[in-house]
């Protein structure tokens, strides 16, 4: 059963409505930035993975707000009728289309004319619970975790671009030519910030390739299906207990068969993360004889969190994947 707290197309649209009305109403008290009263781009970010590009890219000359705030699951968010109506003032609104329904929603009628889907500057792939393996039943159990599933920018879709970080140097390259766009002044400074991050994505890159290369399986589990493309990136098996929706509940087939899929393939561990629940996966790896590590999908930096930012974590994320298929 998916239990996301998902917000009805009319009841957001009657939020944005009630949004713009109050923001008329409070005037000067809103407590978005105002355009130009400091000089910077105002860019409102719907989440972590998108804040994080936007502050790499724009630096000091951009205000960063995000709309997501940390420790709250980000498929989970709910936005206030203020905070809808104060996106209108952004210079540059910044998200992923199929994360967040109520944000894309609310974002759809904001009208800003410097609005960034990052799902539009890369390609999306669609990715189920298990990638790269073709085990018997699979497809059945798949179409299970799947029910009553709706969760990508397009209809099957795969969201969790930024996992992957030559696909999340794709995106950062398309934010940099939005913040040039919609602030031209600075676009040679956002140019500059651009290549830089691009270049540390380059390098995480080879980080992974490398330390992925050799090791003793290629088969890791995770509760949630976030991983396909970082899967597809460095040749690894991600079998899921859910699918891409970390709440969509497993089948007892789907349980059997990663059993199943431990046994056959030498799996040691069973990743879960900091913002779901890891009842499942310990459950499955209590019964299975399995050890338990987290696989952190990056939408939301806690004090929970491996790492204060994106690089740090995604590198706790290949020393566990190291670990947990005996890197050679």
């Amino acid at each position: 059963m998916n239990v996301r707290r998902l917000i009805p197309a009319t009841a957001v649209a009657g939020a944005v409505a009630l949004g713009l009305v109050t923001l008329t109403a409070c005037g000067g008290d809103s407590s978005a930035a105002d355009k130009g009263t400091d000089g910077k781009l105002d860019v409102v970010a719907s989440f972590y993975p998108v804040q994080y590009l936007a502050e790499q890219i724009g630096g000091g000359h951009v205000a960063v707000q995000t709309l997501t705030e940390p420790g709250v699951e980000p498929h989970d968010l709910e936005l206030k009728p203020r905070q809808i109506g104060e996106l209108a003032d952004a210079d540059v609104l910044l998200y992923l289309k199929g994360v967040q329904p109520a944000v894309d929603e609310a974002i759809a009628q904001a009208g800003v004319e410097h609005t960034v889907d990052a799902a539009t500057l890369t390609t999306l792939e669609a990715h189920g619970t298990g990638e790269g393996h073709d085990h018997e039943g699979e497809e059945h159990a798949e179409e299970a975790s799947h029910e009553g599933h709706d969760h990508g920018s397009e209809a099957g879709t795969d969201p969790h671009v930024w996992l992957d970080p030559v696909k999340y140097a794709e995106v950062a390259k398309g934010v940099g030519a939005a913040f040039a766009k919609a602030d031209p002044d600075h676009a040679a400074d956002y140019e500059k910030n651009t290549a830089a991050l691009v270049k540390k994505l380059g390098d995480l890159d080879t980080e992974f390739e490398t330390g992925l290369k050799n090791t003793g399986t290629r088969t890791f589990i995770t509760t949630h299906s976030a991983f396909g493309y970082l899967a597809e990136r460095y040749h690894l098996d991600q079998e899921g207990i859910s699918g891409v929706d970390p709440e969509s509940e497993p089948s007892p087939a789907r349980i059997k068969q990663l059993q199943d899929i431990a046994k056959e393939d030498k799996v040691t561990t069973v990743f879960f993360e900091t913002l779901a629940s890891d009842k499942t996966a310990k459950t499955l790896a209590r019964d299975t004889g399995l050890k338990t590590d987290v696989l952190d999908p990056l939408e939301g930096i806690t004090d929970r969190s491996k790492g204060d930012d994106y690089i740090e974590v995604m590198r706790a994320n290949l020393a566990a994947l190291k670990t947990a298929l005996g890197a050679k």
